[in-house]
């Protein structure tokens, strides 16, 4: 099969490519399901190829994560394979996909590992297509994949993995937001599991208005210091007075990492999405890699190993690991 290209001849359309996401930090503490970042640091990759049937196959699931073998092959049932149902479906594509997933962000470790799965699918199936999606219109059928894990449609994991650094998503739109150079995260990931429906439910409670107020002051103030590159004021944003206290205690050793991000300097610090993992942002790269060993520690005192990454708050975009082949 062959595609149109704009001199009017014929190109050769690609069977097969590959994709990354990469992690991420949903929320940023006080954009609860709306703002997200990415990380560098581990990563999922999909290969996909295209094939004749009219269907959705994962033909395996692997990779260095414990548990990515007990993860779902039926693709309705998988983050991937709904996404890229849900391409098939909206475009009434004429053939269909076949993946195989490489999970290299741990599970229930609230680094956006469901969505990762389902945004490199996606980039690689786009690649597929005869005429190519931009990453906006990849963006409703994401947020359909990452439904079956979190049981919302919400974008923070997968706007950002899709743009890139930090967004800001509704259930209509992904939107970019500005990042200043300066901005780096320290991410440490403990030797725990969180899954996000049991750190979902302690949200069910009414709120106080008191509380929501003052959250909706901090992340005004956060996302004009964004806009402005104004650490100050990204201090005094960077303050969750709603989620994280329900969801705090869930995690054993957050107070004590949280404490030595503060002690070292971090603009603020909180659960990174779902949790156990925890986030902090540093006005520069070495005050971040001088508190992460710290941050690791703070998770030794309640008995847990951790691993810390230290990144770049605009960090890289989902992409191909590979041209289509012509």
């Amino acid at each position: 099969m062959t595609a149109s290209v704009p001199d009017g001849g014929r190109a050769p359309v690609a069977r097969g490519a590959s994709a990354f996401a990469p992690a991420s930090v949903g929320n940023i503490g006080v954009g609860f399901d709306v703002l997200g970042h990415v990380i560098d640091g581990p990563r999922d990759i999909a290969h996909v190829r295209r094939i004749a049937e009219r269907e959705v196959r994962i033909e395996a699931i692997g990779g260095a994560v414990a548990g990515a073998d007990r993860l779902p092959l039926a693709a309705s049932d998988n983050t991937a394979g709904r996404a890229l149902q849900s391409m098939c479906e909206a475009l009434s594509l004429p053939f269909g996909f076949a993946l195989t997933l490489e999970k290299g962000i741990p599970l229930g470790s609230g680094l956006g590992g469901s969505a990762a799965s389902c945004v490199a699918a996606l980039v690689a199936a786009n690649a597929l297509l005869d005429a190519p999606l931009t990453r906006a219109a990849l963006y409703p059928f994401a947020l359909d994949g990452e439904s079956v894990a979190s049981g919302a449609r919400h974008g923070d994991n997968v706007a950002p993995m899709l743009l890139g650094g930090i967004t800001l998503s509704t259930p209509e739109q992904a939107i970019a937001l500005d990042v200043p150079a300066w901005l780096h995260a320290v991410v440490v990931h403990p030797d725990q599991t969180l899954e996000t429906r049991r750190s979902r439910a302690v949200l069910g409670a009414p709120y106080g208005l008191g509380d929501v107020v003052a959250h909706s002051a901090h992340l005004a103030l956060f996302l004009t210091g964004l806009q402005r590159g104004d650490a100050a004021l990204i201090r005094a944003g960077l303050r969750d007075v709603l989620v994280e206290p329900r969801r705090a205690p869930l995690i054993p050793g957050f107070e004590a990492v949280k404490r030595a991000a503060l002690e070292h300097g971090a603009l603020g610090a909180s659960i990174s999405g779902g949790g156990p993992s925890v986030f902090a942002w540093f006005e520069s790269r070495a005050a971040a890699e001088r508190a992460a060993p710290a941050m690791r520690a703070g998770f030794a005192m309640a008995g847990f190993d951790a691993r810390a990454y230290v990144s770049p708050v605009a960090g890289q975009r989902a992409e191909l690991l590979q041209a289509p082949p012509a």
